[in-house]
């Protein structure tokens, strides 16, 4: 194996680094893609994304079960939750789509190594060396580029380790059974997500966050909105909270906090979910053997993922400046496997980013938010429509939240779009769209939107901000 030269060597199988390997592939260049895990996919397939969207489907039944008879489905009774029966499909689910990771290493001649993958230095003749531990049969790999997609691992609050009580994202998802009582410290999207998930199967949620609102990095109207919501389906939320300790007790565990008031609070429960965000995992991968130089652990790049040592790019949870999302990651492994094969690219701006937080409601987001508009010195219009005028919105029964939109006043272009409502995560790709070609207000205001949809709550957000919005 040490004799082949690969164009492209690849660290880590998550959502970057899998498809760094396959647009590389498909561009025709010899690729190795190290994977010290059995099993491709990363955090996203087997502990993040799909597993937690697959319970959050679930409790979306769930909750349409339990209002059967408004929808004039009778007989249905109580309906109960078969935790494993959960469990088991979304396993299937992880399942599949590791053997169609498989299938696309096979069909784009991407070689799979297992191992540990650790640079070695700069490149020699134009050659750089990556060591493998660990796997069957590991040996030098050789590649004249070498991108590091190695992830993030969640972090906990110091003092604790993970088990059976006190969770992160990886405990929570193989739970023996529904808790009684679940208190999740950090309003991020992992944490209002399981509470989301937890509540709709009957749990009591308490949500306790450090910063003054749930989901901090969003606008703060949706923000308060889903606190709103949240509040409405008996969601305990504190804000500005500030975690003393976490004690296991006989029945579960007590979190103590310093409330925004300065009280002291206790709170008990049977399960604590500590969700304060990710880590990138960078140790141990040779950084210091190159010009490398991480800063908390995440590693500076250029706007081509280009690290400070020649022929190393980062993509994904390491990169410093990026949203720890597995599509940005995916889009900039595809940027950088283009940028290798000297092929059409363009870089990953952060403000065409979409968020997504699949509670219910959903929210979706992409670009400023007005606070951050105004911050930057434009003079900002902003419009704003209620799902509770939209009439598919009324037909599934969806009511609550509404769509922004923040625009620059002077030009009509559109600075960012926060959504929070039914299918906010789907619907947030028309916004993305129209920022990345750069279409204006008016513009999407003569954008036609099917009748009855929910999209047409976007044609309505665009018109809103002349004032001119059809359906309120």
């Amino acid at each position: 194996m040490a004799d082949t030269i690969y164009d492209v060597a690849i660290l880590g199988g998550g959502p970057a680094g899998y498809t760094a390997a396959i647009r590389a592939g498909q561009y025709g260049l010899k690729v190795a893609l190290i994977e010290k895990s059995e099993k491709l996919g990363g955090t996203c397939l087997h502990v993040g994304c799909i597993p937690t969207k697959s319970l959050l489907f679930n409790a979306e039944v769930y909750d349409y079960v339990k209002h059967a008879k408004e929808y004039g489905i009778e007989g249905l009774g109580e309906g109960k939750v078969n935790w494993q029966v959960v469990l088991d499909r979304k396993n299937q689910i992880i399942t599949k789509h590791v053997k169609g990771l498989d299938f696309l290493m096979r069909k784009n001649e991407v070689t799979v190594i297992s191992g540990f993958g650790k640079l070695t230095g700069p490149a020699k003749n134009g050659v750089l060396t990556v060591a493998v531990e660990g796997g069957k049969g590991a040996s030098d790999v050789q590649a004249k580029n070498v991108i590091l997609a190695t992830g993030s691992d969640a972090k906990l609050l110091p003092g604790l380790t993970a088990d059976d009580t006190i969770l992160t994202n990886i405990e929570i998802l193989s739970l023996k059974q529904i808790p009684k009582s679940l208190a999740i410290i950090g309003a991020g999207a992992v944490g209002v997500e399981f509470g989301s998930i937890f509540r709709s199967f009957g749990s009591e949620i308490s949500i306790i966050e450090f910063l003054p609102r749930v989901v901090p990095n969003e606008d703060e109207e949706v923000s308060k909105e889903l606190a709103r919501v949240f509040r409405k389906r008996g969601i305990d939320i504190n804000v500005g909270a500030k975690v003393e300790k976490v004690e296991k007790t006989k029945t579960g565990v007590k979190v103590t906090f310093t409330a925004s008031d300065g009280k002291k609070v206790e709170k008990e429960a049977e399960k604590v979910l500590v969700a304060v965000g990710r880590a990138p995992r960078t140790e141990n991968i040779g950084l210091e053997k190159t010009k490398i130089k991480p800063e908390r652990g995440f590693i500076k790049v250029n706007e081509w993922m280009q690290t400070e040592e020649p022929g190393i790019y980062a993509i994904g949870d390491i990169v410093a400046g990026l949203p720890q999302l597995a599509h940005v990651g995916a889009m900039a492994g595809m940027v950088v496997a283009a940028k290798i094969a000297g092929k059409y690219a363009r870089p990953v701006r952060r403000d065409r980013v979409p968020a997504c937080t699949y509670t219910e409601p959903q929210i979706g987001s992409v670009g400023l938010t007005e606070a951050q508009a105004k911050e930057k010195g434009y003079t900002v219009k902003v419009g704003k429509f209620p799902f509770s005028a939209n009439s598919k919105a009324s037909i599934v029964n969806a009511h609550e939240g509404f769509v922004k939109v923040v625009a620059d006043a002077k030009y009509g272009e559109i600075l960012g779009v926060h959504i929070i409502g039914p299918q906010a995560t789907e619907l947030i790709a028309e916004a993305v769209t129209a920022m990345e070609l750069e279409a204006t207000v008016e513009e999407m205001m003569f954008t036609i939107h099917a009748h009855p949809t929910l999209a047409e709550a976007m044609l309505d957000g665009f018109g809103s901000v002349e004032g001119m919005a059809i359906n309120v």
